[in-house]
């Protein structure tokens, strides 16, 4: 745990600009297994501190990989002097950054470093598992990966804070053949917050799990090709949640709209039928825990939720506190960084569409003819809104009922006119928070939804 070197520093904070220093280490931990062998197995440990200064409307920022009082004080000099001669040549005189709630805000835990062996003969447990329990298939992935950021926060103005943010997970690949020869592939994934030893305890716990992955690749690799069209569609929960994160949410992060994404002329005006509502969550979600909770941000501001959409009209932006004083907005705790050397940028937390009153049998059970469409790969979108997604795993629905797996397709649209066609929203939501965001650096996020019954275009062979 981070040692506090840092409160002594703030009296060397300068008297006329907004000051953010910050002292941060990230643990990773990785294994994987290629059908039975070790071919990955690594740890690391980044440290360091840095410092930002606001001074006009400009930022100087410094960092250095060290964790030493010497150190702060260093990037703290380095910093100042930065936002000097950043203001010399570009300052403009801007108004101070908003304020926000003060205080200290204590989140520490004992990360319990377990050893790597400990990681190693799970994944081998695990393994061991798949081999017995999936017989037809052609290959078998296991992977154990751990991460965690610590933060140490001292703020001019704002709340300073020490935060303890680690998340551990199992992803299980497996692959299949079609009976023509072609491969095919399905993963899941078992974990949340907390370190290895508060989810891994016993490998037979991830039975459930393995026997599902393994009905649904043979299902797939028996399956067909989607007819390709625009087609009524169930979205799966979380598929709901990477279009929350890929097709909306980055269109309303405050920098990428002063950038020009479709957002940007959106604001109070309809994106989305009266059945959607959206908010980026801070860290608590529907009376539960969102899976990544936030309770500060990297430039002190206690984190809130952000409303985004609200029945179908465009409601907010996520702020950082400069884009805020530019829009007129509250920031609400959205600008981290991924290590000590990179500075904050506005990000999402845990960015969901709200559940609805339908249950996912009435959405199905609504199609003649369409598709379920479970899980997504991967996906990609941009500041217009346009979006496309891979489907790794989905159904045909006929007359209400689900018929054939799919192989492989994909999904695309332009998501606030995809979300105008929403007319049923199921009553329970589906999060992940497996995955990075990488805008410009890496980020854990959580992202979830219930299921939607939209019209999407959908690919064929």
């Amino acid at each position: 745990m981070l040692n506090d070197i840092l409160t002594g520093q703030k009296a060397l904070f300068p008297p006329d600009a907004h000051t953010e220093l910050r002292g941060q280490v990230n643990r990773t931990r990785r294994v994987m297994l290629l059908n039975g062998s070790l071919i990955t197995n690594t740890r690391s440990d980044v440290s360091g501190v840095s410092a930002r200064v606001f001074k006009n409307g400009v930022y100087g920022f410094s960092s250095m990989a060290e964790y030493s009082e010497d150190a702060a004080r260093a990037v703290l000099t380095a910093a100042s002097e930065n936002a000097a001669f950043m203001d010399a040549h570009a300052g403009n005189g801007a108004a101070p950054l908003p304020p926000v709630g003060g205080g200290v805000r204590t989140l520490e835990r004992d990360i319990t470093d377990a050893a790597q062996r400990a990681y190693i003969d799970f994944a081998r447990a695990v393994d061991e598992r798949v081999a017995a329990r999936c017989p037809h298939i052609t290959a078998r992935r296991v992977v154990v990966y751990e991460d965690s950021m610590e933060k140490l926060l001292r703020v001019s103005e704002g709340c300073d804070a020490h935060a303890i943010y680690p998340r551990c997970y199992c992803y299980v690949f497996l692959t299949a053949e079609t009976p023509q020869g072609a491969p095919v592939e399905l993963f899941t994934v078992v974990g949340g917050s907390g370190v290895f030893g508060d989810n891994f305890a016993d490998p037979a716990a991830m039975d459930a799990k393995l026997d599902e992955l393994y009905e649904h690749i043979c299902q797939k690799r028996e399956g067909v090709y989607a007819d390709a069209g625009e087609r009524t569609v169930v979205l799966g929960g979380s598929m709901t949640g990477m279009l929350s994160h890929e097709a909306v949410g980055h269109t309303v992060e405050a920098d990428l709209v002063l950038g020009g994404s479709v957002a940007a002329h959106r604001l109070h005006k309809r994106v989305a039928s009266d059945l959607v509502t959206m908010t980026d969550f801070a860290h608590t979600a529907f009376g539960a825990p969102t899976p990544l909770p936030v309770f500060v941000d990297d430039e002190g501001t206690p984190a809130v939720d952000v409303p985004l959409i609200e029945n179908g009209v465009l409601t907010g932006y996520m702020n950082s506190r400069d884009t805020a004083r530019r829009f007129g907005m509250t920031p609400g705790g959205n600008a981290r960084a991924w290590l000590f050397s990179d500075e904050p940028l506005i990000r999402m937390r845990n960015t969901a569409i709200h559940p609805g009153t339908s249950r996912l049998e009435d959405l199905i059970a609504s199609v003649d003819d369409g598709y379920y469409l479970v899980s997504s790969g991967n996906g990609q979108a941009d500041t217009t809104g346009e979006f496309m997604f891979g489907v790794t795993m989905g159904y045909e629905i006929k007359n209400g009922k689900l018929g054939r797996a799919l192989l492989d397709t994909t999904v695309s649209g332009v998501a606030f006119e995809m979300l105008k066609t929403v007319d049923m929203v199921s009553d329970e939501i589906v999060w992940a928070s497996s995955g990075f965001c990488g805008k410009k650096q890496p980020m854990p996020v959580g992202m979830g939804g219930p299921a939607l019954r939209c019209r999407l275009m959908i690919g064929g062979r």
